[in-house]
C-alpha cells in the first residue's frame, strides 16, 4: 500500500522534471555549416581554386603535352616494329617502358604537388570559415555548430550566413 502512496508524488516529480527538461531543450540551439558548400561557393575558395590552376597550369600542360609526345612514338612503334631487326625492337621497346615509366613518376609527383597545395589552401580557408561561424555561434547564442550529419533541418543550416560573412570579409 505504501506505494500507492507514493505514486501522485512520483507523478508530480516527473512532471516537474519533464517540463524543465522541455524548458531547457528549447533553449538549447543547434546550427550547422556545410563546409562542402563553402568550398563551392565562398568567394575565397574560389579564390584558392584560380590560383591553384594558375599555379600548376603549366606544370599540367608539360604533362599533357608529355603524354601525347609518348603516345605519338607508341604508335609510331607499334607500326615500325614488323620491319625492325629484333635488336632495335628491344631496344625501342625499353626506350618506351622508360619514357612511360619517367611519364607516371611525373605525373604521379605533380598530383601529389597539386594535392597538397590544395590541402593547404582549402584549409586556410576553413580556418576563416571556422572564426566565422565562431562569430555567428556567439552572436546568436548557438550551443553546438555541427558540421556534418546525416540530416539537419534547413532551419539549423547557417551556411548562407557563413559564406555571406565570409564574402563580405574578403576571406580574411
Amino acid at each position: 500500500m505504501k506505494s500507492s502512496t507514493f505514486a501522485p508524488l512520483w507523478g508530480a516529480a516527473l512532471g516537474v522534471v519533464l517540463a524543465s527538461s522541455a524548458v531547457q531543450a528549447q533553449e538549447f540551439r543547434v546550427g550547422f555549416v556545410n563546409t562542402d558548400r563553402i568550398f563551392r561557393e565562398a568567394n575565397a575558395a574560389k579564390a584558392a581554386q584560380t590560383k591553384l590552376e594558375q599555379e600548376f597550369s603549366r606544370r599540367e600542360k608539360d604533362l599533357v603535352d608529355s603524354g601525347n609526345s609518348l603516345k605519338a612514338l607508341s604508335d609510331k612503334f607499334e607500326r615500325e616494329a614488323p620491319t625492325l631487326s629484333e635488336t632495335q625492337r628491344a631496344n625501342r621497346q625499353k626506350q618506351l617502358i622508360d619514357q612511360d615509366r619517367e611519364f607516371a613518376r611525373k605525373r604521379r609527383e605533380f598530383q601529389e604537388d597539386l594535392n597538397a597545395r590544395k590541402n593547404e589552401e582549402l584549409q586556410q580557408v576553413l580556418e576563416r570559415a571556422n572564426r566565422i561561424v565562431k562569430q555567428v555561434a556567439e552572436a546568436e547564442k548557438y550551443d553546438v555548430i555541427l558540421q556534418e550529419a546525416v540530416y539537419i533541418h534547413p532551419r539549423h543550416d547557417i551556411t548562407e550566413k557563413v559564406i555571406k560573412t565570409l564574402n563580405a570579409s574578403g576571406g580574411r
